[in-house]
Order: C-alpha cells, then sequence, then structure tokens
C-alpha cells in the first residue's frame, strides 16, 4: 500500500483549498470515463457528454493525449499540479502551470502516467498546450456555468471536515476521505492500496482538495508541497437542489419544507446554503421557525452549529410517505 509519513509540524501546518482546475480536472476524468456516480452527475454527463466526445471526435491527437495523460494508476504530473496553497487563484491563473510545462517534462510525464513508451503520434512538442486547450474548453463549458453552487458544496464539505477533525482528530477528518485511505497510527497516512514506496513529508506542506465529482488523486510538488484532491461527501454532492413533497410545501413553504427535508443528518447553515441554493439569510429564517416549531434541534461542534430534525420533524416528514 502507498502511505506517508507525515511529521507534527506538516499536519500541524495542513489546510483545506479550494482549487478551480481540480474542479475542472476532476469533471474532465468523469467526462472521459462517462460513467456517473450518482443520479445528478449523470444528468450532469447526459448534458455534456455529447459535446466532449463531439470534441475530441474532431481532434484524435487531443483524444489519445489526454488518455495517456489519465493513465490507469498515475496521471501525468503536469496535468495536475498541485496547488501552491496561496491566495484564491483563478481557473486561469492555475491553468497557466500546465501551459507553462516544457515539452520534454511532458513526455516524461505522459511516459509514467502510460505506463511504458509514447506512441509515435504523441512526440510531439505541443501536450501540455493541447492538454491546457481541452481544460479551457471542459471549464468554460461544462464548470464555469455551476461553479459558484459547487463552490459553495465545496465550502461546505470543509466545514464538515473541520467539524469532523474538531471532534475525532485528524483519523476522523481523514479516514473516509478517498477510497483506500486512512490514518494508519504512528504518523502514517495510507493514501491508497497501490504497492508504492512510502515517502517521508517532513517540512513540507499538505494541502486537501475537495472537488464535487466522484474522483480523487494525490499530487506533489519536489518535496516541499503535498495534495490529496478528494471527492465531497455524498450527502453533498449528490444532491442537486433540494425539494419537498408537494403537500408539506403547501404547508411549510417550499424553501422552508426542503430546509426540512435535508436535515435528517445534521448540518450547519453554510451546508443548507450550498444545497438549497438559498440565501444565508434566508436559511437562517427557516431555521428560526423550524426551531421555534420544534421540528428541529441544534447543538455545538466546535466552531459550527449543527441543526437536525426532532422526533416532531422526523413525524411530519414520515407522514408524506404514501402507505
Amino acid at each position: 500500500m502507498g502511505w506517508w509519513q507525515v511529521s507534527t509540524d506538516t499536519l500541524a501546518g495542513s489546510r483545506f483549498v479550494v482549487s478551480p482546475l481540480a474542479e475542472a480536472t476532476a469533471s474532465l476524468k468523469t467526462l472521459e470515463r462517462g460513467t456517473a456516480a450518482h443520479p445528478g452527475e449523470r444528468a450532469w454527463l447526459d448534458a455534456h457528454l455529447p459535446a466532449y466526445r463531439e470534441r475530441l471526435a474532431e481532434d484524435p491527437i487531443t483524444a489519445q493525449l489526454v488518455r495517456a495523460a489519465l493513465g490507469r494508476t498515475w496521471n501525468a504530473d503536469f496535468l495536475t499540479p498541485t496547488p501552491t496553497g496561496e491566495g484564491d487563484p483563478t481557473f486561469e491563473q492555475e491553468l497557466e502551470r500546465i501551459r507553462e510545462t516544457p515539452p520534454e517534462a511532458a513526455r516524461q510525464h505522459l511516459t509514467v502516467s502510460l505506463g511504458g513508451p509514447l506512441p509515435t503520434g504523441l512526440h510531439r512538442t505541443d501536450p501540455a498546450a493541447r492538454c491546457a486547450e481541452l481544460m479551457e474548453w471542459v471549464w468554460t463549458r461544462t464548470v464555469r456555468p455551476c461553479w459558484p453552487r459547487r463552490r459553495r458544496i465545496i465550502e461546505a464539505d470543509i466545514v464538515a471536515r473541520t467539524g469532523q477533525l474538531s471532534q475525532g482528530g485528524w483519523a476522523a477528518a481523514l479516514d473516509d476521505m478517498r477510497p483506500g485511505m486512512r490514518w494508519l497510527g504512528s504518523s502514517r497516512l495510507q493514501i491508497n492500496a497501490y504497492d508504492y514506496p512510502p515517502r517521508e513529508l517532513r517540512d513540507a506542506r499538505l494541502l486537501f482538495v475537495p472537488v464535487t465529482p466522484k474522483q480523487s488523486w494525490v499530487s506533489w510538488h519536489e518535496s516541499s508541497r503535498y495534495a490529496v484532491v478528494y471527492p465531497c461527501s455524498g450527502t453533498l454532492a449528490e444532491t442537486n437542489g433540494a425539494s419537498a413533497p408537494e403537500a408539506l410545501g403547501r404547508l411549510l413553504g417550499p424553501a422552508r419544507a426542503a430546509v426540512l427535508v435535508l436535515l435528517d443528518a445534521p448540518k450547519s447553515t453554510t451546508q443548507l446554503v450550498a444545497l438549497t441554493g438559498q440565501g444565508l439569510g434566508s436559511v437562517g429564517r427557516h431555521l428560526k421557525v423550524l426551531l421555534d416549531a420544534r421540528l428541529v434541534s441544534r447543538r455545538r461542534a466546535g466552531r459550527s452549529v449543527l441543526y437536525y430534525r426532532s422526533g416532531a420533524g422526523d413525524a411530519l416528514i414520515a407522514a408524506q410517505i404514501p402507505e
């Protein structure tokens, strides 16, 4: 199995970051595989997969290139640059790091991701530029129109993870982050189930990067920065707008009923804003009414306040299920 030896200082200085480029890369992976992890992702694929396949059919060199870059067990490093962890970079700023990759370095990375020699057609001077152009297409056509909502979901996941961290420590926050990843103890973090040699993270920056598609990978920049890209928790990523039974919507109002439906598990106001698409003020007003009616309860978890349905709220939801 692949694991990292994480020093105390590295773990103490680790942080969660938002990366538009990682979100676009995860979306590219989903388009390339053509399979959906949940109904919301299926709807997104149905909307964009035909145009993606048409785009690659018109450019077979790029089609071959991106399949080589995504590999079977490893991504070409130039396609997944490790975030800097500084500031709040735009997609364009992050994409420039792909564009700047020298041709020889890009070809070396492709050899690793392929696990063997490059096909003759990929001995080119423009692999990074072609991949960057395709990434820009994916971002512009499939991600940017819904980026505000995706970003809210990502930020809500970060809130949830930091809540887990405050309650159960790093083991609780990391164990279900991505398939094959768990805290082993003795400063060891298993990152996947592959038989890779361990790496020692000393005097390095460790970054955790949530994305909304069901994709994950790791990357590093020399020995100074390491990143774990992981999918947002299922409840957040899979909900494509909250809805409520029609009768419950007439009783409470559709927006307030949607909040109540989502509180089958504890959630913060930030998470509810991301899931419903409603404003923070509106969600706060709905929660106050539901609290006053004793349909929901709340408790503190670290710095966050979590809301969840009470017994009366559960009974109200259960009454909407047809017998």
